[in-house]
């Protein structure tokens, strides 16, 4: 179960990552959607250390 729990963060971990990327490269990124992105991200990465 700790397994498939992990692996479904890894996965949501890497599809901030990808947005955040995204956002960055647009001519006018939204910082504050970034940053918004970065937090989630963050509270994963937490929540995966704690696995």
């Amino acid at each position: 179960m700790e397994t498939s729990h992990a692996t479904a963060l890894q996965s949501k971990h890497a599809g901030l990552e990808a947005r955040i990327r995204d956002e960055q490269r647009r001519p006018q990124p939204n910082e504050t959607a970034i940053h918004e992105l970065k937090k989630k991200k963050l509270l994963i990465k937490e929540e995966l250390s704690h696995i």
